[in-house]
Order: structure tokens, then C-alpha cells, then sequence
């Protein structure tokens, strides 16, 4: 199907929920039904597809228009769509750009998009050309400012290395981080976080902070917290990954800072299985764009899957749970028909996830 309003018939198993399996439903007019629509009506042969059908992937934390440099133009910001859509993620929460990709809403064969606007970041404490660099006073102004650019999300950097520390230190001071926080509120937007490490998270969760991305510095003490007031985390695990070469590229000039992102490193699937067993919401996101390729959902899924949480609770993370946590619909009756289909049963194997059969977005087969 090509978007000449012919009809698409996909059975086997609809996964419509972690417990909600169906046996069959359409695309009519770009839009999902349990309905047979009359084929007459469309004029076209009817497209069958077979097989298990998931809600397209989220990756909730990535990042187009940007690389490790800085804002990219819009043909790298396209290649880098492409190469989520290619994996089947179809909805993407850009936990921050200094690029406007606004355009992106415009394609019809191009992932959907929720903006958190530019990262807001404390003065020379983040990756040059990334962020709103600005001192506390500028907090809520700019989470303001933020808040109505984005797509109902306000990112701020909570956490960096100090130079003169040599370490990972809190970039905000409480009172900030409430003003911030309080403003980004006002404008109806949530609020997230970059963290590695420990300081800064309860500042943030107890000025009503929504999501931390990252969580790496989590402890036996903040996630009772984070459980209590329900913040939801986004461990980018494929991220974490990189810690020891970063620390191994840091560590003549700085050793403190080396030695403490090898030990968030090392117990980052304890640190991630605590906070799932507290009850605290994880979700799905990659990290991509910076120095990491798009399209990854699937090999955060099965980080998830190494670090103990169930895969069913996973495979949720990445579809069903989060789309809901970002107020999007999955396969519901009448939802824009953005799916996937499988061979196999992912809930079986999250390793499944990385090889869609078929590709569907806005209706059309793009895969």
C-alpha cells in the first residue's frame, strides 16, 4: 500500500496491549479499524499482510538535528529520521536540539516527533554548541522560553562536570531548579533531566521534576523518592555503555571524574533493576544523535532485558507503556495506523524487535 486509498488487511496476532492480543484489523483512509471497512469503497485490491503487529517503537530520548558537534543540517537531520523510521521507531521524544526540525512535521513518510526544545545548561558546563548556556537567575525564563518552542517537554542539563571539582557536580542550586521547574509547569509543559550522577536528582524530584534521563546516580535512598512521587526514568543504556571509553579518554586530566563513570558504569543494571523493583516507570530511549547512530530501540529493549527487568515489561517500555506516557495513541480503534509486523512473537524474544517485517507509518508501507 502507497497511498492510493486501497485498504490494508493485516492478520495474525494484534498486540494491542501486553495482555490484549486480536486476531486481525485494517487500514482505512490512513487509520486503524476492527471493522472490515467495504473494500467498494476504496475502489483498489486489498493489501494482506500476516503476522505479529506491534504500535511503531518510541524512542524517548533521542535527539534529531544534532550531532556530536553540534546542529546538523536537514538533510543529516532526514538520514537520521530515516534511520529510526528503518527500525521501526515511529515516534520519537527529542530530548533536546538546537536544530529547528519542525519541517519533519510536514513529511508524511518521516517518524512523528515530540520536541523538548534546546537543552538549557549552566554556563560552560555542557557540550559546546548543544544548549542555552545561562546562570541560575535565567532558569525560569528560558524553561519558559523552552516550554512553548517544544512539544509539551523542557529539558535542562542537571548535572556536568565541574572543571574546578574535576568531577560530576549539580548545575543548579535548589531555588533554581523550583523556579525552573514551576515555570515550565505554568506553560503546561513536563520537565526532564539530564543526571549522571547523584547530587543533583533529589533537588530535582522534590521541585517536581517529571522524568530524569540517564538516572545513572541513583541509590537506596532516592529511589524510594522517585517511586513515591512517580518519576519516571529513561536509563539509555546503550548509552551508559560508552562510559569507560569516555573515562578512559578523560582520565589523565581528569581522575576523579574517570573513576566515578566507571563505577556508575559498572552498577548501572543494579541501579536500573532497583529502581523497576521500587516501581518506579522506565522507558525506552536511546540517546542517539549525539555520538550515537539512530535506531536503536531494539538493543536498548534487550539492555533492559540484561539488566532484569521482564521482557514483557520491556517490550512495554519501548510501545505500549510509553506511548501512553507520552499521550500518543498505540492500536487503538480509529488511531493513525503507525505499526509493525513481525514473524515472530516478540514477546517470546525481544531480539525479534530488531528485524520488523514490514514497516507501516501514517497508513503506508514504508518497509
Amino acid at each position: 500500500m502507497s497511498g492510493d486509498g486501497g485498504l490494508l488487511h493485516i492478520k495474525g496476532r494484534v498486540l494491542a496491549g501486553p495482555d490484549d492480543v486480536r486476531g486481525e484489523l485494517w487500514v482505512a483512509d490512513g487509520r486503524i479499524t476492527y471493522e472490515p471497512p467495504p473494500a467498494a469503497a476504496y475502489g483498489h485490491a486489498t493489501t494482506v499482510l500476516t503476522g505479529w503487529v506491534l504500535p511503531g517503537l518510541v524512542d524517548a530520548h533521542c535527539h534529531v538535528g544534532l550531532d556530536m558537534h553540534g546542529p546538523v543540517d536537514a538533510a543529516t537531520s532526514e538520514k537520521q529520521a530515516l534511520g529510526d523510521r528503518e527500525a521501526g521507531t515511529l515516534l520519537l521524544r527529542d530530548a533536546g536540539s538546537p536544530s529547528d526540525t519542525r519541517w519533519i512535521d510536514d513529511r508524511e513518510d518521516l517518524p512523528r516527533i515530540i520536541r523538548a526544545g534546546r537543552h538549557i545548561a549552566r554556563t560552560q558546563r555542557y557540550i559546546r554548541n548543544y544548549a542555552h548556556e545561562i546562570e541560575p537567575g535565567d532558569l525560569a525564563a528560558y524553561a519558559r522560553q523552552e516550554a512553548r518552542r517544544g512539544d509539551g517537554w523542557v529539558k535542562f542539563v542537571g548535572d556536568w562536570i565541574d572543571r574546578e571539582v574535576g568531577d560530576l557536580t549539580a548545575c543548579w542550586p535548589p531555588w533554581a531548579v523550583e523556579e525552573g521547574i514551576e515555570a515550565a509547569h505554568a506553560e503546561g509543559a513536563r520537565v526532564t533531566a539530564h543526571c549522571f550522577a547523584e547530587d543533583s536528582l533529589r533537588d530535582l524530584v522534590e521541585a517536581g521534576i517529571d522524568c530524569v534521563e540517564h538516572a545513572t546516580g541513583l541509590t537506596e535512598e532516592t529511589v524510594p523518592l522517585f517511586a513515591e512521587r512517580g518519576v519516571a526514568i529513561v536509563p539509555t543504556l546503550v548509552n551508559i555503555d560508552t562510559f569507560p571509553r569516555l573515562a578512559a579518554a578523560g582520565e589523565a586530566k581528569y581522575p576523579r571524574w574517570s573513576a566515578h563513570m566507571r563505577q556508575l558504569h559498572a552498577r548501572r543494571y543494579d541501579t536500573v533493576r532497583a529502581a523497576y523493583d521500587a516501581g518506579v516507570p522506565v522507558y525506552v530511549g536511546t540517546d542517539a544523535g549525539g555520538s550515537l547512530a539512530h535506531g536503536l530501540v531494539a538493543d536498548e529493549v534487550a539492555e533492559l532485558v540484561r539488566a532484569g527487568i521482564p521482557a514483557r515489561a520491556a517490550l512495554s517500555a519501548a510501545t505500549w507503556g510509553a506511548r501512553e506516557w507520552l499521550g500518543r495513541p498505540g492500536l487503538e480503534e480509529g488511531a493513525p495506523a503507525d505499526l509493525l509486523v513481525y514473524e515472530e512473537d516478540p514477546r517470546a524474544d525481544v531480539r525479534v524487535l530488531a528485524g520488523p517485517r514490514r514497516v507501516v507509518l501514517r497508513g503506508r508501507i514504508v518497509r
